[in-house]
């Protein structure tokens, strides 16, 4: 349970503070756009793992609460966290991630498109709510780990 949940703040981390500056630091790969490339595919490989890793602790969770007390609390405040992550990356990687796909595919290098071009924009607005989805998770998950580890005590 505790694995699956370190799984996914770690990997949303490590996107967020390492890979994702790195990639796009100045001089490191030709283009902005190829880092781009590499922090998208990233970023729908981590949703995968999210997903999953969700879903693995709602179910050792529950199962551990039914073997301790007799009772699954599927309401108990950490399986409505994860929950809630489960939705907001489901979202991202459902519904955000590939509109932003789809513009990088019609429109080649975003950084090429003029400031007014409405693909521009289009993906600009994408680009911040996906940064917005992604930091709610990583919040959400940060309480998540706390009512974990208090709950176990």
């Amino acid at each position: 349970m505790l694995l699956s949940l370190v799984v996914w703040l770690g990997g949303l981390i490590f996107l967020a503070f390492v890979e994702a500056p790195i990639a796009f630091s100045p001089g490191l790969l030709p283009t902005r756009h190829m880092a781009g490339s590499i922090v998208g595919h990233s970023l729908d490989l981590l949703h995968y793992m999210a997903i999953v890793s969700g879903v693995v602790f709602l179910i050792a969770s529950m199962f551990h609460n039914r073997m301790a007390t007799g009772n699954a609390r599927p309401l108990a405040a950490r399986h409505l966290l994860i929950m809630l992550m489960l939705l907001l990356t489901v979202i991202s990687q459902f519904a955000i991630s590939p509109k932003m796909h789809a513009i990088r595919a019609e429109a080649g290098v975003i950084d090429n498109l003029s400031p007014d071009n409405p693909l521009r924009r289009e993906f600009d607005r994408l680009h911040v709510w996906s940064e917005k989805f992604e930091e709610a998770v990583l919040l959400l998950g940060l309480m998540a780990l706390y009512a974990t580890a208090r709950a176990f005590r």
